[in-house]
């Protein structure tokens, strides 16, 4: 049964557009190709590889009312040795990604990887259709785990920057992006989305000490 309501300004809404405004918001988030997690594993940057990474993925879209199943998560890797790993770009499809109030953040892997991005705190939404608390807020849970470089590729910047390849929730180290744009130094590299710094720890403690939750970038590998 549907109920007329009166909005936060004081407007009657009759059922029916109200009933009309929440089928909108439902088909968002359904077409939606690109979103922060709401929250992490819980196990720091342990996600159980990048199969766990993408199946966290795909639980969240899907709880969300997303009808995609091809989820990946937005994580490079290294091998030992420092030979080439997974790279995150070649993992997430052509684009163009949209996320959950329907706004596109890059036409192509190149439009992602370029200056022209509109991946920002207004627009790195959570499969929910809400901003992740930035710098700022309380908690700061602006570090994405990425493993990445700018260009979203495997790092070489030596040292573990997976912890572990996405298995390790101890000791180590992994390389984070800002989704907001916001860092303490006003630096290139912590207005970057995907490759700002290395993490304290692995450890879901280590990762709020410095402002992350154990989130991670999905895109619809379309």
């Amino acid at each position: 049964m549907s109920f007329s309501r009166i909005s936060a300004a004081g407007i009657f809404v009759p059922a029916v557009l109200a009933g009309a405004g929440m089928s909108a918001v439902h088909a968002q988030q359904a077409d939606m190709t690109f979103f922060v997690t709401s929250v992490g594993k819980g196990n720091g940057a342990d996600l159980g590889g990048l199969e766990g990474a993408d199946a966290h993925c795909n639980a969240l879209a899907k709880a969300a009312g997303s009808k995609h199943t091809n989820w990946r998560a937005y994580l490079s890797t290294t091998l030992p040795g420092g030979d080439q790993g997974v790279d995150a770009r070649s993992r997430i499809g052509k684009g163009p990604w949209r996320n959950a109030k329907g706004v596109v953040v890059a036409k192509s892997v190149s439009d992602l990887h370029s200056e022209h991005n509109n991946i920002n705190k207004q627009t790195a939404l959570t499969e929910k259709g809400e901003m992740v608390k930035g710098r700022g807020d309380t908690p700061n849970e602006h570090d994405i785990l990425t493993g990445s470089d700018p260009d979203g590729r495997f790092s070489t910047a030596g040292g573990d920057t997976t912890c572990g390849n996405w298995t390790k929730s101890g000791e180590g180290s992994a390389i984070v992006g800002h989704q907001d744009l916001q860092g303490l130094k006003d630096t290139r590299h912590m207005k970057s989305w995907n490759s700002s710094h290395g993490s304290r720890g692995c450890s879901q403690e280590q990762l709020k000490a410095s402002g992350g939750a154990g989130l991670v970038y999905c895109f619809v590998a379309n």
